[in-house]
């Protein structure tokens, strides 16, 4: 049986600015915003290639004090081009670290060990890793 994770829910305070930069600034698709009178919105975004969504919104999404989502983590097979669109498309990102070492030979020397950060305008917080292919 496999076991898929499809959606993490990020807790934000204001649902359009967060859908501006998950969407504008990331990239992300926008699946729906969706808006159940006036108490409920869900606005679900997805990273391009990726099968799990974010979602964002009030009323029908649990209660998390915004911001307090850390270590949330997207991977992409090249990091130098990923951060140099992050930073074209206004993220504040921080330099590439290596943090570690492979143990075994790998594709390119970022990979699995090669990671950038940044916050979204609450200050949740995500990491991006470099992982070109998987053995």
């Amino acid at each position: 049986m496999n076991w898929t994770l499809e959606v993490v829910v990020v807790p934000v305070s204001d649902i359009d600015r967060a859908k501006e930069f998950y969407a504008d600034r990331l990239g992300f698709v926008v699946d729906h915003d969706t808006r159940i009178g006036d108490d409920v919105r869900i606005v679900q975004l997805t990273p391009p290639g990726s099968g799990c969504s974010v979602v964002i919104g009030r009323g029908a999404v649990p209660d998390m004090p915004p911001g307090s989502l850390k270590g949330l983590q997207l991977v992409v097979p090249d990091l130098e081009k990923a951060r140099a669109e992050l930073v074209v498309r206004g993220v504040e990102v921080s330099e590439i670290q290596v943090l570690g070492e492979n143990p075994r030979p790998v594709p390119h020397p970022l990979d699995n060990v090669g990671f950038v950060f940044f916050t979204d305008p609450d200050g949740n917080a995500w990491g991006v890793q470099q992982i070109s292919s998987r053995g």
